[in-house]
């Protein structure tokens, strides 16, 4: 019995050693996680800069991992769609100017950089797909960034059939992440965005387009958009944005007010909610004197 006494000392350092280091790893995942969890946030309160500081500092710790590199490209997108006014009721209501893209250029210093985050955090993705056909990581950074790639080229290039076609990619790998993770709430978006918009346009265009086998459909669009709203997660305020602007177009006041006053409370830092929100509450105050008249 000595001699065991030693040797289960020994083991016993051993497996605390293991907890030890197992719990070090674990808190430094959970530490470079809130990065990106921080950046997203930083991005829905217009802080660019400072939402690219915290992605840069999480390519460092995690330089295979793709999300880095496609939340720096989102950064980029989500500036320029603020500039071009891209994200706002006057923008998403004027039917020319969403389904053909905004009037002018975007700018040329955010375009290379978002082009060249995209092209790296894609590469990194489709190489870790092709050693691993179900890694979910790669998956849903391949989602967003096939998504935001399909906004670029529709929204700010007005290059519609590469846009559709974009479109059409980033709904394929939501759906491959969806099988692998049901609860993957975030895309939804992709698959969400794409049926409302494609279902948003002529029926003449639609038509051709079903030869494509690319269809839409702006009711299912509105219910996945609300998936991502109410379980998602990096992409969930942005899915409440889509969701208000789409419930606008719709003539669906209580939905876009719901989502429009989320937002404010949550990042009032930004003044396009709150605008929003005030326009909402004057527009629906406006038809409930109207109807009362």
């Amino acid at each position: 019995m000595k001699g065991a006494l030693p040797f289960f000392a020994t083991l016993l350092l051993f497996a605390a050693g293991a907890a030890f280091r197992a719990a070090a790893i674990d808190d430094t995942a959970a530490r470079t996680k809130a990065l990106i969890e921080k950046g997203f946030d930083m991005l829905y309160e217009l802080k660019f800069e400072e939402a690219r500081h915290q992605f840069n500092t999480w390519v460092k710790a995690n330089p295979e991992d793709p999300l880095g590199e496609v939340a720096i490209a989102a950064s980029y997108l989500f500036e320029e769609f603020y500039y071009q006014h891209v994200l706002t009721s006057e923008f998403f209501l004027d039917d020319k100017r969403l389904l053909g893209g905004i009037e002018g250029r975007p700018d040329q210093g955010r375009t290379t950089r978002f082009r060249e985050a995209i092209q790296i955090g894609r590469g990194q993705a489709l190489r870790r797909l092709h050693a691993d056909s179900e890694d979910a990581d790669a998956l849903f950074a391949l989602t967003l960034a096939t998504g935001m790639q399909a906004d670029f080229a529709g929204i700010l290039e007005k290059h519609s059939l590469e846009s559709l076609s974009l479109t059409k990619e980033a709904s394929g790998y939501a759906k491959r992440l969806l099988t692998l993770q049901p609860d993957s709430a975030d895309a939804w978006l992709a698959l969400g965005a794409a049926n409302y918009i494609i279902g948003s346009l002529p029926a003449y265009k639609r038509f051709f387009l079903w030869f494509g086998q690319i269809r839409g459909n702006k009711r299912l669009g509105m219910e996945q958009l609300q998936i991502t709203a109410e379980k998602g997660h990096y992409l969930k305020p942005f899915a409440k944005i889509f969701l208000a602007l789409a419930a606008m177009r719709e003539n669906q006041e209580a939905v876009a007010i719901k989502q429009m006053s989320d937002l404010a409370a949550r990042y009032p830092d930004n003044p396009l909610f709150a605008a929003e929100l005030a326009r909402l509450t004057q527009r629906t105050t406006k038809a409930g004197k109207f109807e009362g008249e």
